[in-house]
């Protein structure tokens, strides 16, 4: 985006820079937070708990960085797309850390009770941290198409929840003393697949920061559709 005021060209740069730093923060705590749990590390979910107070900061900073930009730049058109796209992100990545915040806390409810298996938790947290990568990757750079593999990718750990929860379920009916740690375990398993919710949300504010299209409510298909330059009316 180009300006005739240089300044706010260095203020839609420093808000981004922020974005990602919130990003990056929040990476490292759903990281830690799952490595707590299968490692049953304390120090580390406490870790987890007191960083989340740093993402936080940083939501509140955006969020004045934000509002003074509105009030002062008036900005319309592309810079007033990215500037709500920012304000939608900001609130998705305080979330995503939250929800690290919760796979934590379930990590020092488990100490005394310890899950025997952990099913694909590793396997289901690997991905969705690369959702969260890639969602984050397609802000810096303005990438449509890595936002649309985000959107795309989000079934698979839909799929993958549900299978985690059925074995939870079993591991419940079977054990009653699985009972506790199967829930727990099962509460983390949600909280990753809702963080992998909120990266869609993040890829599809890129899609309306960068395109101006609005694909929120329809599937991947009609999203792409749309981004083809196809027929809005057409897309069902």
């Amino acid at each position: 985006m180009q300006h005739t005021m240089k300044r706010f060209d260095e203020e839609l740069d420093e808000l981004k820079q922020h974005i990602l730093v919130m990003g990056g923060l929040v990476e490292r705590a759903i990281g830690n937070a799952v490595k707590s749990m299968l490692e049953q590390d304390e120090k580390l979910a406490n870790k987890t708990l007191d960083r989340d107070r740093a993402i936080n900061a940083l939501e509140v900073q955006c969020d004045e960085m934000t509002r003074a930009m509105l009030v002062r730049r008036q900005p319309a058109a592309g810079d007033l797309r990215f500037i709500m796209g920012i304000i939608k992100l900001v609130t998705d990545l305080e979330r995503m850390g939250d929800l690290a915040t919760g796979i934590a806390k379930g990590t020092l409810y488990s100490l005394k009770n310890p899950p025997r298996v952990f099913s694909n938790l590793d396997i289901m947290s690997e991905k969705v941290q690369r959702q969260v990568n890639r969602a984050l990757d397609a802000f810096s750079r303005g990438d449509i198409e890595l936002a649309m593999t985000v959107i795309e990718k989000d079934a698979g750990i839909d799929v993958l929840y549900k299978r985690m929860y059925r074995e939870m379920l079993t591991y419940m009916m079977e054990d009653s003393h699985a009972i506790t740690s199967s829930i727990i375990l099962s509460n983390v398993a949600k909280n990753l697949e809702r963080i992998s919710d909120h990266a869609t949300n993040i890829a599809e504010m890129v899609i309306y920061m960068e395109k101006g299209h609005d694909i929120r409510h329809v599937d991947h298909e009609a999203a792409a559709r749309i981004l083809a330059g196809e027929d809005v009316d057409d897309v069902s």
